[in-house]
């Protein structure tokens, strides 16, 4: 029954992954709300800065302050972004694909980064060769997944050059501990991994779970899966015990201080105070 369940939810998540398809500078005002029809869909990913959550998707960034639950997009770009990480305030990495009108960049965008809260982007590294998804940073150190070729890779170096690692299986969610960037937890088509040495070796955690991935605190490390229940482990991804549920399939899954936040598949983004136990709208289309 556990494998089972386990094979259901690895289907769930691997559906998302495939079908979910500058300079220093002040930040600037976003644009308009939105409206019925902009574009705000497909969620890939989420951040909080200065208090502000970030919505990044197939049609560019979006952007919902404290007490606003009506996103509005950033600047005017529409780049799909498929990866995001907020590495301090106003400064965002992601990675995906240029925008309609971006003719001169090649398919993949590499790494990308922005320093004015995601207005301007610029190229870090890898342009056309790769597509990260399930993006991570902490301090120097960046992890993502390549879609181009399906495999993990790590930076040592705030992204400009990368290694190769392997992963026990293909991999759907990251995190990275609180306390060490070098030490990550992965899940994956074979369940939930631990890495010690920045992903050179793994070892396994529990073969049973698969899910999206955030770690706020030490013995906080939370998994939501794909049916959107909420599950969380206090010594690092071997025992864990259920919370609640987010009440539908996410798309995305982040931790902000003591609030998590997960973006459901119909592009509604839910925040919860209570470590899980319950949810509340906290942006929508």
């Amino acid at each position: 029954m556990r494998l089972h369940l386990l094979l259901l939810v690895v289907a769930s998540l691997a559906a998302i992954a495939l079908g979910a398809c500058g300079d220093d500078a002040a930040v600037s005002e976003p644009g308009p709300p939105a409206s019925p029809g902009a574009g705000l869909e497909h969620i890939h990913g989420l951040g909080v800065s200065g208090g502000t959550l970030f919505i990044a998707t197939h049609t560019g960034l979006w952007t919902a302050p404290a007490g606003q639950s009506k996103p509005r997009r950033v600047g005017s770009s529409q780049q799909d972004i498929m990866g995001f990480s907020v590495i301090d305030e106003g400064r965002f990495i992601g990675s995906g694909h240029p925008g309609p009108g971006q003719t001169d960049l090649p398919p993949s965008l590499g790494l990308i980064e922005s320093r004015d809260g995601g207005r301007m982007w610029t190229s870090v590294s890898l342009q056309g060769e790769a597509d990260f998804h399930a993006l991570e940073s902490a301090g120097d150190y960046v992890y993502g997944v390549n879609s181009a070729d399906g495999r993990m890779m790590a930076s040592s170096d705030g992204g400009r050059s990368w290694e190769p690692r392997i992963p026990p299986a293909a991999v759907f969610g990251l995190t990275i501990d609180p306390r060490s960037s070098t030490h990550v937890v992965a899940s994956t088509e074979q369940g939930v991994h631990s890495s010690l040495d920045a992903g050179e070796t793994w070892r396994p955690l529990n073969l049973d779970l698969a899910g999206l991935l955030a770690w706020p605190a030490p013995e906080s490390l939370y998994l939501v899966g794909g049916d959107g229940s909420v599950q969380v482990s206090a010594d690092g991804g071997r025992g864990w015990k259920s919370v609640g549920s987010i009440g539908g399939q996410p798309a995305a899954f982040i931790a902000d201080g003591s609030d998590l936040y997960a973006a459901l598949v119909d592009a509604t983004v839910k925040r919860s105070t209570d470590g899980g136990r319950t949810w509340s709208v906290r942006a929508e289309p």
